[in-house]
């Protein structure tokens, strides 16, 4: 009798075992799903359901070469799992949806597999929790901290000019505009469209001894080549039809004392180069109709987007002129090699375009997460541009990935589901488990409060339940 009732009470242990087990796994919010050692279904939770919008009878009892055939799944990881007997990850699509699929060989004592337990992760929630994280996480005190650093005056004065900067690539910029802000060396400033060459010929300017003398900012490359030289050297009286009677002094003569800034100067006309070659050289220049040179005293600045280097090759630039232009280059890099400057530029344009137009927006914790990785073709430019026209464009306060053009992030968005699908696969079973199981508890503790109830609703015991929190590291409140 002793022996029945030995028996009896491991049967009931088995069966209260396999009904908590049968609880964790339907009070998961990922989808699992196990098949036996033939792939045949055994078990399927509610939110594998919820999320494919397969029902359990389609799985339990099927063999899974059955479902791939019958076109309810696009492959199977229980059958690879079976073949390889090892952890396998795959992309997975059912019912035009795609899903991050982990299966998990379970062995027994002669290494034999038994089942294939498999977890099912709806991407874009995954990416949702991910991104959130990330922005709490990083950027909240790392903006605050930032702004705390700018201790100087100097450094103040740096900022309020328009250089957001937290990259180790632009603060090695600023150390170098800071240096020459205080010699009158001819400066070039070399990059991309966008990346704000302008802003740091305003920086040397203001911060140069020349600060309170003229500024003259010239856009080579906006201006038609044939009066481009009038611009720039001005006319004598009569000199060409249309001329003003009294004659024009040029840019150079009402720089005098200050500086110019000579934007997209690859642009200029070769048969005008040597005029500024002049320029450089003697600091003297001659009105067109005019005999008489007149000295200036002006710093150049000088900005561009071309391959001078090239253009001299191709004699389409004069080298005596490269190298007049070229004393001291500055080469600003494109915002997509300077990550770090992404987020504090992006939530300066945001803050700059509430101000502007009294709006209260912000960003998701995706946006700038994305942003952070999109490529930036038009650089700082394209950026403010894009910010401002979806804050006045979009109904919501909160601006989300869908507030951007159509396909803007969809590259990156694929990008990151692949990779999520090669770090899960680096995880181990007790890994996945302990992360399944911290997330029920936190689950079940968010949703009913108390680790009384959470653990009624988990089957099993509350002091279980207690020390089990303790041992994945959450917090008991």
């Amino acid at each position: 009798m002793g022996s029945i009732s030995s028996n009896e009470k491991e049967i009931e242990r088995l069966r209260q075992m396999n009904k908590v087990l049968d609880s964790i796994i339907d009070s998961s919010y990922d989808g699992i799903y196990v098949a036996d050692h033939q792939g045949y279904g055994l078990k399927v939770n509610e939110a594998y359901t919820r999320l494919t919008g397969v029902a359990a009878d389609e799985l339990i009892g099927k063999n899974m070469n059955d479902v791939v055939k019958e076109g309810i799944v696009s492959e199977s990881v229980t059958l690879k799992v079976l073949k390889e007997k090892k952890a396998m990850t795959i992309m997975q699509k059912i019912q035009d949806k795609e899903f991050l699929v982990t299966g998990n060989p379970v062995f027994d004592n002669e290494g034999q597999i038994t089942q294939v337990v498999t977890n099912l992760r709806d991407l874009s929630e995954l990416n949702r929790l991910k991104l959130e994280l990330y922005e709490t996480k990083k950027y909240t005190q790392q903006i605050l901290d930032k702004i705390n650093e700018f201790k100087s005056k100097e450094e103040i004065k740096l900022l309020l000019d328009g250089v957001i900067a937290q990259s180790k690539e632009i603060m090695e910029v600023i150390s170098i505009v800071k240096k020459i802000c205080e010699v009158d060396s001819t400066v070039i400033l070399l990059g991309e469209t966008g990346v704000g060459k302008e802003v740091f010929a305003n920086m040397i300017h203001l911060n140069s001894k020349r600060s309170e003398k003229p500024y003259i900012k010239v856009n080579c490359g906006a201006i038609p080549p044939q009066l481009l030289e009038s611009e720039l050297f001005g006319y004598e009286k009569g000199s060409f039809t249309g001329a003003d009677r009294n004659g024009k002094a040029g840019l150079f003569e009402k720089a005098d004392g200050g500086t110019i800034f000579l934007d997209e100067i690859g642009e200029v006309p070769i048969e005008l180069q040597v005029k500024l070659l002049r320029v450089l050289q003697e600091f003297e220049v001659t009105r067109i109709g005019g005999s008489q040179a007149k000295r200036v005293n002006v710093r150049i600045i000088s900005a561009t987007n071309r391959d001078l280097k090239k253009m001299v090759q191709e004699n389409t630039f004069r080298e005596d002129l490269y190298y007049r232009l070229n004393i001291v280059p500055i080469h600003i890099p494109p915002l997509r090699e300077r990550v770090a400057d992404i987020a504090p530029l992006a939530y300066y344009f945001l803050n700059k375009v509430n101000e502007k137009y009294q709006l209260k927006k912000r960003f998701h914790s995706e946006v700038i997460y994305l942003m952070e990785q999109y490529q930036w073709q038009g650089n700082i430019r394209e950026m403010e541009n894009l910010i401002e026209r979806i804050a006045v464009t979009t109904d919501e306060e909160e601006i989300t990935v869908d507030d951007f053009p159509s396909g803007i992030f969809q590259t990156i968005i694929q990008t990151n589901n692949a990779n999520e699908g090669e770090k899960l696969t680096s995880l181990g079973l007790k890994e996945i488990v302990a992360e399944l199981e911290r997330r029920l508890i936190k689950d079940s503790i968010s949703e009913h409060k108390t680790t009384r109830k959470a653990a009624k609703i988990l089957g099993i015991s509350q002091s279980a339940l207690v020390k089990k929190m303790k041992k994945l590291g959450i917090s008991i409140k």
